[in-house]
């Protein structure tokens, strides 16, 4: 995992929020964080850290429908491409494990597309919430599957 040099975390709808950067981008974003709100680091990195923070906010206020802020994903070659694919689901729109394999042009890897879901270490900046079961069902999800469905509900418009 890529070395953070500042940590930001803050209340939001959902509980505290952290997230920590480093120069480049941020490097993970923990949901139902423990601890208080508070800012460590400076630099760059803190900028960056404040900036995602602005940024969910406003997503999870219905402000903002697509992230500016940089990210710095170390992972598999696989886990990489996941992510990538989850980044290109449009808001509001969700896509299933399997439809993200074929993509992938690995149509039996549904379980392994989870499994790198499960691994983002940036939920929320890349969608993996917008991932779902064949049969509609939710699937997992890090923040639990209460928040998975406020975040789909978030950006099919109705209040959350």
């Amino acid at each position: 995992m890529p070395r953070h040099a500042a940590t930001v975390c803050f209340s939001s709808p959902f509980g505290l929020l952290e997230v920590e950067s480093a120069q480049a981008g941020v490097t993970r974003v923990r949901l139902g964080a423990l601890g208080k709100p508070r800012e460590v680091g400076d630099g760059g990195a803190l900028e960056c850290a404040r900036k995602a923070k602005a940024e969910l906010l406003a997503y999870l206020s219905g402000n903002l429908r697509k992230f500016s802020v940089p990210v710095v994903l170390e992972g598999t070659s696989f886990q990489r491409d996941v992510w990538a694919k989850l980044v290109a689901v449009p808001y509001g729109h969700t896509r299933t494990y399997g439809e993200v394999a074929a993509e992938l042009g690995k149509p039996r890897a549904a379980r392994a597309v989870g499994a790198a879901c499960r691994d983002n270490p940036v939920p929320i900046l890349v969608p993996c919430h917008r991932i779902v079961g064949g049969s509609g069902s939710l699937g997992g999800f890090g923040g639990g599957v209460k928040m998975k469905q406020a975040l789909l509900t978030l950006e099919k418009g109705a209040p959350a």
